[in-house]
């Protein structure tokens, strides 16, 4: 298969907090713990060898549990199986529980995991490595994940489940996706591959009564063979291995603490910050209800409800229910990290750099802190399109570009006269450096005058330049139209295609296929984007 890779920072997608990490800046080196290469997990997997053994028998134990009512392959059977060792450990991606899941990117940070696993039992031969995809059950943010694009529209959740908008989503009924469905079907027709998605968007989410159930369903359909290991973190018996730590939380909130210091220091550094802490970042979650914890002059109360708690009733419902205390943003790293054996966490720009403000909170509170690996990112483009692009001499680079800055660079290219003025612009600066000579040796009141003039020929030769552009775009108004066409097609709503498209669009052409060039093509340590061109078989 055909592939390019493009640096990142060409790409024009990630922000200079991302490319600074990416290239190892030294005033980045204090904000995470190891940098993601080969060598050095070795000293990742020392530091984080003494992972409790009692925490890992808990931890089979909850899957076991969750997976019990699944076809389970033997390869996620023996990852589970594996978690019980001391020599086993975890690599995790986290992501929402998007509908039919959401954008492309959702397989590419799967694949990045369980590639990763693949390099380190390769180099490390004497452990065991597990990919790990953790559902995010508690977000409770229903507006993000209850539609998928497909084909250039939209197919939304259009009747919420109760309790949408306050519970966390893994508790939300699947009630009203028959809907989504039969609009799913009649848009993705027959065939095999088609048929295959239809069959996999009933079984999950038509034959299971919650979006937890029907998520897990749908990830291990798709991923079982390469040995995915699900969690659903909304567990009792693994919330209790947490309780010291939302103990420290609501009594010392050490969080804020550390975090503030730590976001005051990337402001410092000019870099946008990209979640804010708040004094308590824990969540009261009971009864479909999913609200934060305030503290107030000792006391506790539960946001916009009648629920509150002195500090002696709030510890001992912890105590006794700790799967009503839910982590926010902020505290779910570190509740991954104390369940998990856990090595390296997986995710995109926005959740990289949210991790980046947590490693003093972690030393605080004596977690070791994760490798942060940045996920793979592609754009998926057909033969025929490739072949549109080599028609229209546009390298994979220019597509990056914004639609109007490609344009006009093309319409000078393939324009068969110079629309570029920059010698009549040299000469004309020339001209007037003679005129500020003249003025100098005669009367310097004439200076202003003669700068006014050269601001307003200056500015008259781009004006001319700009009309020649223009009319040369009506001319060549096929060429612009499908140089457009090209670039809305590989980047839909002017976006990355892998925020925008979901997967069945690309499943439909290629089916099983995709899958597995993505696992063959995609290398979690290569820092670049990459394209992958499909042909058809």
């Amino acid at each position: 298969m055909p592939t390019e890779c493009i640096p990142y920072k060409e790409t024009n997608y990630f922000t200079e907090l991302i490319l600074d990490y990416l290239d190892e800046k030294e005033e980045l080196k204090t904000f995470y713990n190891r940098f993601p290469n080969l060598e050095n997990f070795r000293a990742q997997i020392e530091e984080k060898s003494s992972f409790p053994k009692e925490n890992r028998a808990i931890l089979v134990k909850a899957l076991k549990e969750q997976y019990s009512g699944l076809e389970v392959s033997e390869a996620t059977q023996s990852n589970i199986e594996a978690l019980q060792e001391e020599k086993t450990f975890t690599v995790v991606t986290g992501h929402q529980l998007n509908l039919f899941t959401g954008p492309l990117y959702f397989l590419y940070k799967i694949v990045s995991t369980i590639n990763l696993t693949r390099k380190l039992k390769q180099k490390y031969p004497e452990n065991n490595f597990v990919p790990v995809y953790w559902m995010a059950t508690e977000d409770h943010d229903f507006e993000e994940i209850n539609f998928f694009n497909l084909n250039g529209k939209k197919f939304q959740w259009a009747n919420a489940p109760k309790n949408a908008e306050n519970d966390a989503v893994g508790n939300l009924s699947t009630e009203g996706l028959e809907e989504v469905f039969k609009l799913f079907s009649a848009e993705i027709g027959g065939g095999k591959d088609a048929d295959y998605l239809k069959e996999l968007f009933k079984k999950s989410y038509l034959q299971h009564d919650n979006l937890t159930d029907a998520t897990l369903y749908l990830a291990n359909e798709l991923f079982k063979e390469e040995g995915l290991v699900i969690l659903d973190a909304q567990q009792k018996e693994l919330k209790k291995l947490f309780i010291p730590y939302a103990e420290n939380e609501l009594l010392e909130q050490i969080s804020h603490k550390t975090t503030t210091q730590t976001t005051e220091k990337l402001n410092e550094l000019g870099y946008n910050v990209q979640v804010n802490p708040r004094e308590i970042n824990l969540f009261y979650l009971n009864n479909g209800l999913r609200e934060r914890i305030i503290e107030r002059d000792g006391e506790y109360f539960v946001h916009e409800t009648e629920i509150k708690f002195s500090k002696k009733e709030i510890l001992k419902e912890l105590k006794e229910f700790p799967e009503r205390f839910s982590p926010n943003v902020m505290l779910r790293p570190l509740y991954q990290e104390v369940i998990l054996p856990n090595l390296c966490y997986i995710g995109g720009g926005g959740e990289i750099a949210y991790w980046l403000e947590l490693k003093d909170y972690f030393k605080a509170e004596n977690v070791v802190f994760p490798v942060l690996l940045l996920r793979n990112s592609a754009l998926i483009q057909s033969e025929k399109l490739d072949e549109k692009r080599r028609k229209l001499n546009i390298s994979h680079k220019e597509l990056f570009l914004k639609q109007h800055e490609l344009i006009n660079r093309k319409v000078r290219q393939i324009s068969n006269i110079d629309i570029d003025f920059s010698e009549q612009k040299e000469h004309l600066v020339e001209q007037f450096h003679q005129m500020y000579d003249l003025a100098e040796k005669t009367d310097k009141s004439f200076l202003g005058a003669v700068k006014a003039q050269e601001v307003k020929q200056l500015k008259g030769l781009d004006n001319l330049e700009k009309r020649l552009l223009k009319a040369q775009k009506r001319k060549l108004e096929d060429e612009v139209s499908r140089i457009a066409e090209l670039q809305n097609e590989l980047f839909p709503n002017k976006g990355l295609q892998e925020r925008q498209t979901n997967f069945s669009e690309i499943y439909t052409e290629y089916g099983s296929e995709l899958i597995s060039v993505l696992l063959k093509e995609l290398d979690p340590l290569q820092a670049e984007f990459k394209i992958l061109t499909f042909g058809k078989e």
